[in-house]
């Protein structure tokens, strides 16, 4: 057997694995998640690392209500920056979207912290604009939704401003 004709096959035979595992998704649920929620359960943490409260309890709700103002955030979008928000979602909630993104087919919530940090490190440094706009997106979109919460406030001592009225 030929150098080269083992290469091709060991390249075709890794590229077949790899789709088949793409199209194999098991059904885990009859309804899929339109929010995102498990995404975003991955990546607000690492977004918002310091931020959230250590307490199991109180972290949980701030993430949920994070999510809420997530997805109100999307929500009045433009169309056409909701459809790109939406499509990277999907790419990263999809195996072959992570293996294009990220070159890796594990999905993201069965990574560690310190591998989530390497990827957006990675995309936000990347010489690709689209994975630092990918990156910008994600970050912007988690920051300004956590932030617009007022009951995130008193956490960074911040008071909402009162207007004297005459």
């Amino acid at each position: 057997m030929k150098r080269r004709t083992f290469l091709a096959g060991a390249f075709t035979g890794t590229a077949a694995l790899a789709l088949g595992v793409s199209l194999y998704t098991p059904d885990i649920t009859d309804h899929p998640d339109e929010n995102h929620r498990l995404l975003f359960n991955v990546l607000i943490p690492i977004f918002m690392d310091g931020t959230l409260p250590e307490v199991a309890n109180y972290r949980e709700a701030f993430i949920n209500r994070t999510i809420v103002a997530i997805n109100q955030t999307i929500s009045v979008l433009p169309e056409d920056q909701k459809s790109e928000i939406n499509q990277l979602l999907n790419l990263l909630e999809s195996r072959m979207g992570l293996l294009l993104l990220t070159s890796s087919l594990t999905p993201l919530m069965l990574r560690s912290a310190d591998e989530l940090v390497l990827m957006l490190e990675e995309w936000r440094h990347h010489f690709l604009q689209m994975l630092q706009t990918a990156y910008l997106g994600l970050r912007e979109l988690v920051l300004s939704s956590y932030y617009a919460c007022p009951e995130h406030w008193g956490r960074l001592h911040y008071a909402k401003p009162t207007f004297l009225t005459a």
